[in-house]
């Protein structure tokens, strides 16, 4: 399923702060920590949890989170299909890398061992 520009310019200006507590929620809502979701996303972008913090301050959109992340050299492990995508068939590099997102916190919702998420 290929992704439109429509799509890929609402996922770019979306902020990162509107969805952060929805990650959240849903790990939780599963047994899981938050401290967890920040290892996660830590390991995907660099971000410890003061820079995080502070981008959720900044209410940065995703475009922007993005471009201040050193993404992980492993990323390109993320596969599988997230929200109706295919992530290895996504042709848009920042839509491609909120998906990797998104995958890591869908596989850390459903249980999946830390040390398999962080490829």
């Amino acid at each position: 399923m290929k992704t439109t520009p429509k799509h890929d310019e609402r996922i770019a200006n979306m902020t990162f702060a509107s969805v952060y507590p929805h990650y959240v929620t849903k790990v939780e809502k599963k047994g899981r920590t938050k401290e967890e979701l920040h290892q996660v996303i830590e390991w995907l972008t660099g971000f410890n949890n003061q820079k995080l913090n502070k981008l959720i301050d900044q209410k940065v959109t995703f475009e922007t989170f993005f471009k201040e992340a050193n993404l992980n050299p492993n990323a390109h492990l993320i596969t599988g299909v997230i929200c109706g995508y295919r992530i290895e068939e996504i042709e848009t590099p920042l839509t491609k890398q909120v998906r990797y997102l998104d995958k890591l916190v869908d596989e850390l919702a459903k249980g999946r061992k830390m040390e398999k998420i962080l490829r």
